[in-house]
């Protein structure tokens, strides 16, 4: 493709923030609850690229002519692919598209099309802006954007944070996920968490690497998930469970697992922990491993069963104690457009809570 950048690249990235920014500066836009896509186009080559680098578009066929219609004729645009529902935005919608069989992803293409909401212009022509401020990237996009179809949407933005505080109520119930906060000074970063998300509810997106079986005994139920996270150094920290499943979903969950338990201790990140289970609930390294023994019952059973680290789950919780969750979480979703080495405690920015705050502030 003649651009000033070829495929595939980082995408710019968020860090979660209790709060809005209270200075000025800022550019505010809803947070699209979709699939994070850039789009690379040179003429009638169109190529649409995930958040892990990989092609999108093949799942969503019915695209490729609204964005040649809608997109200036060399361009890369950041944005999100999105399906709306009569309910709002359907994720699960999304994850259907997920599928081997072409005749299946023409069919719901038909059935329920998607779109692709806009809201960064990464190149034109030949013109690289990633070193642009956001400002001015933003202004091109609205200006370059004029020739929009039903299926290609500009995101709406604005500078003023009680808009964006008000977008933040009212946007909810259209299944919008929140508002992403954006320095209107700042370059486009790819890899880093330059930006600032701001959700209805704490959540961070999980490596599962193991699981319990339920109480009732093995082959029967699933009790709960190991969840893991990635430090700096690329080792999975064991992080806490999540187990808030009906007994239904416990059950199909035995048969959904069951290839993620085949070869699954080989090179397996926590593979070791029965040789220090019983000294505590670290290795020598510091690093987070579970099965140790409970501090709270001594006699509780914490085995658990390794999974190859591949599959990614979003979880909510309500904060975290050191570099664990407090509380056992609450299952959102799977989400298979996220690869595990992305899980990283990096997204996690917590607030602490002002009461606390204030206390220490005295000191």
């Amino acid at each position: 493709m003649r651009l000033p950048f070829q495929p595939p690249i980082e995408p710019m990235l968020a860090k979660l923030s209790g709060t809005f920014p209270e200075d000025d500066g800022w550019l505010f836009e809803p947070k699209w609850d979709g699939f994070r896509a850039i789009v690379f186009r040179d003429g009638d080559e169109v190529y649409t690229q995930s958040r892990d680098l990989k092609p999108l578009d093949r799942y969503f066929p019915e695209l490729a002519e609204p964005l040649r219609a809608a997109l200036p004729e060399r361009c890369v645009v950041d944005g999100e692919v999105v399906i709306a529902g009569e309910g709002g935005l359907d994720f699960e919608a999304l994850l259907l598209r997920i599928h081997p069989a072409a005749s299946r992803v023409a069919l719901l293409a038909s059935e329920t099309p998607a779109s692709f909401v806009a809201w960064d212009l990464l190149a034109e022509g030949d013109e690289d802006l990633r070193d642009s401020p956001q400002a001015v990237r933003r202004s091109r996009l609205e200006s370059v954007l004029d020739n929009r179809t039903p299926s290609v949407h500009l995101t709406p933005a604005t500078r003023d944070r009680a808009t964006a505080v008000d977008w933040f109520d009212r946007f909810e119930g259209a299944g919008l996920d929140g508002v992403i906060a954006k320095r209107l000074d700042a370059k486009y970063l790819p890899g880093k968490r330059a930006m600032l998300k701001l959700k209805h509810q704490r959540t961070a997106d999980c490596v599962v690497a193991g699981f319990r079986w339920h109480k009732n005994g093995p082959g029967t139920h699933i009790g709960s998930l190991l969840l893991g996270l990635y430090d700096d150094q690329g080792r999975l920290h064991h992080v806490g469970i999540t187990s808030s499943f009906n007994w239904a979903r416990r059950a199909a969950l035995v048969d959904e697992l069951a290839p993620l338990r085949v070869d699954a201790v080989k090179g397996h990140p926590w593979q070791e922990w029965a040789e220090w289970a019983d000294a505590g609930s670290a290795d020598a390294s510091g690093q987070r491993l579970p099965g140790a023994t409970s501090r709270w019952n001594r006699g509780k059973d914490l085995s658990w069963e390794p999974l190859r680290a591949e599959r990614v789950v979003e979880v909510a919780f309500d904060h975290l104690q050191g570099d664990r969750f407090r509380h056992a979480t609450t299952f959102v979703r799977w989400r298979p457009d996220k690869p595990p080495e992305s899980c990283r405690y990096d997204q996690l920015a917590e607030t602490p809570p002002y009461e606390l705050a204030r206390i220490f502030a005295t000191s």
